[in-house]
């Protein structure tokens, strides 16, 4: 899995400034163009690191994406919401997993956004273990001041 916001690839670990995630990164994927594939997104520090009382927050969601294609090319069950850390830094997870099957419109979005567990949301669907993920690093940009 590779992941660009604008024109930084993501590493694990690496710095991403929220306002150059305001849209959806640009994922290609690997695996097999007969295989389909989810990817998750989730912010397991919210609302703060020292105390993430909504773990998980979840940022996206899709589904049905070919292998060796685009994550644009699947079907997007939660709307992407870019990194808005309201304090400390908050580490983004990007998790992919292989479908048994296509999906076909018989998954609902979560209720919430908060509170989401991509450990359970794997078992339900039966997606198994991740076949890739990375994670980034993102906290509050300073306001720019007008004087």
């Amino acid at each position: 899995m590779s992941v660009h916001y604008a024109n930084k690839h993501v590493t694990n670990g690496c710095d991403i400034k929220p306002s150059i995630a305001i849209e959806p990164p640009k994922i290609t994927i690997g695996g097999h163009p007969d295989e389909f594939y989810t990817l998750v997104m989730t912010d397991p520090d919210a609302p703060s690191p020292s105390e993430p009382t909504m773990r998980e927050w979840v940022h996206w969601i899709v589904t049905d994406i070919p292998g060796c294609s685009s994550v644009a090319r699947g079907k997007e069950v939660l709307g992407y919401v870019g990194p808005r850390p309201p304090v400390g830094i908050h580490r983004y997870i990007l998790v992919l997993f292989r479908q048994n099957a296509p999906m076909q419109g018989i998954l609902q979005p979560p209720v919430a956004r908060a509170h989401f567990c991509t450990r359970v949301f794997a078992h339900q669907l039966d997606l198994g273990t991740p076949v890739a993920t990375v994670y980034f690093n993102a906290h509050k940009e300073p306001a720019n001041r007008k004087y």
